[in-house]
């Protein structure tokens, strides 16, 4: 099973996308499996990490600016070469395994769409593999 998500982002930063996997697999019916949720774009991407505390998506978005900033030397066009540093180092997908019908999170942990090139009208799959 395939589903396809659009998602508005205003800006850059992190999109709790948790509850829509969740509802992908539960629509799934399938009990024990596999989930990959994959992102198509080369600015964007999709992480795991905690959901408890907002200031750790702080830290991240921080860091990720620190660690690729914007350089003179970058020759891409369009300007966004550090966008696409940042996803290329995050990922475009992440794989869930499926346990009784549901996606297996730590208690921390929640999914999250990646954006580093807002705004933008962006899509994400949901595969869901099992039985």
């Amino acid at each position: 099973m395939l589903q396809k998500h659009t998602l508005q982002t205003p800006k850059d930063g992190f999109y709790d996308i948790t509850f829509q996997v969740q509802r992908s697999v539960a629509a799934s019916l399938v009990r024990e499996g596999l989930a990959v949720v994959y992102c198509p774009h080369t600015t964007a991407a999709i992480t795991v990490n905690e959901n408890a505390d907002p200031s750790v998506l702080h830290d991240l978005a921080l860091g990720l600016e620190r660690a690729f900033p914007d350089r003179s030397e970058f020759r891409h066009a369009e300007g966004n070469s550090k966008a696409h540093l940042k996803a290329s180092a995050i990922g475009a997908s992440q794989t869930f395994i499926i346990e009784s019908g549901k996606p297996l999170l730590g208690t921390w942990q929640g999914i999250y769409f990646c954006e580093f090139d807002a705004p933008r009208s962006r899509t994400y799959y949901v595969k869901i593999v099992g039985q």
